[in-house]
């Protein structure tokens, strides 16, 4: 699945880097806290945050994330949004909680990768 797919499923609104709307998604992950973000979420993966500072895409390029999910309708930062330009990285935005949309993405089949 692509990201790209999400995008029109959800109604999620691009906020920045729409150059890497074609990535694809192989896994999710939730949470707030970068470095067990930074420790623990999968390659290639959606991730759901409500951080909206510029350090949200350089954790999203070290995992090589497929896409970060700014939920609860929380704006990103504007030096946010030119940094996920710059990485093609795609910022998205939902305006509601990451719980219904992690029950909807896990629903989809985009799960968490098996642990190992």
């Amino acid at each position: 699945m692509k990201v790209r797919q999400i995008m029109d499923w959800f109604q999620l609104e691009t906020a920045a880097g729409a150059n890497g709307l074609d990535r694809e998604i192989h896994g999710g992950y939730c949470g707030d806290l970068l470095s067990d973000v930074m420790a623990h979420a999968p390659v290639g993966c959606v991730w759901l945050t409500v951080q909206g500072h510029q350090n949200i895409v350089a954790v999203a390029v070290l995992r090589e994330m497929a896409a970060v999910i700014l939920t609860g309708d929380r704006p990103p930062d504007p030096d946010t949004l030119k940094r996920a330009d710059q990485e093609n990285i795609p910022i998205l935005r939902w305006n509601r909680s990451a719980y219904e949309l992690a029950g909807e993405l896990y629903a989809l089949g985009v799960g968490a990768p098996p642990p190992g």
